[in-house]
């Protein structure tokens, strides 16, 4: 089955291929050819529908798609749906340093990842929102994932996502939860 990602990151497409190969064997999933739509939308869901509808549009095949972020407890949930593009250049290190600088002092650093994972296809959506609760590290540590990884400790660890390794994210994450609970509805395109 081939199915079209509503993204051009590379390190997306690799980690929804890792997370629905062992629940999808034979699974292709292609990164869209066109441009990423303007996210508008005033929730992860509701840009996680912009993406996957925009691909399906595009193609003509079911598109998957995500929204994902972080939601800091103390900064009112911000960065949230903003988090890709915190910091006015939008590289993963800068909106990581504002972070920190914004956290700087704060003691009560409780976050989540959260993530839609969305659906198009010819015979209807569908939309799905989990999160992965933890806390803000002090600084950054690890070398492995992208965004926000380094500065995110998950609950019940004492290391940040970025050094967890690819599978044991995977299996723990926001993403991993949201697209393990939209594999059904994959399938059903069968």
């Amino acid at each position: 089955m081939r199915v079209v990602v509503g993204t051009k990151n590379a390190h997306k497409v690799l980690e929804l291929q890792r997370i629905l190969e062992p629940l999808i064997p034979g699974l292709v999933l292609e990164p869209s050819p066109e441009d990423s739509p303007v996210e508008d939308g005033d929730t992860f869901s509701a840009n996680a529908l912009i993406k996957a509808r925009s691909a399906f549009q595009a193609t003509g095949r079911p598109a998957l798609a995500d929204d994902s972020g972080i939601e800091v407890a103390a900064l009112d949930g911000r960065p949230g749906i903003f988090s890709a593009r915190y910091a006015p250049s939008g590289l993963d290190q800068d909106n990581t340093a504002l972070l920190l600088q914004e956290m700087a002092g704060v003691t009560h650093r409780a976050a989540a990842f959260v993530c839609a994972a969305a659906l198009v296809h010819d015979g209807g959506e569908v939309v799905l929102e989990r999160r992965w609760e933890g806390v803000v590290a002090p600084a950054p540590a690890g070398s492995g994932g992208f965004g926000y990884d380094p500065v995110f400790v998950p609950e019940g660890h004492s290391v940040t996502s970025a050094e967890l390794t690819p599978e044991e994210k995977d299996q723990l994450s926001h993403r991993g939860q949201a697209f393990r609970a939209l594999a059904p509805a994959i399938i059903a395109l069968g």
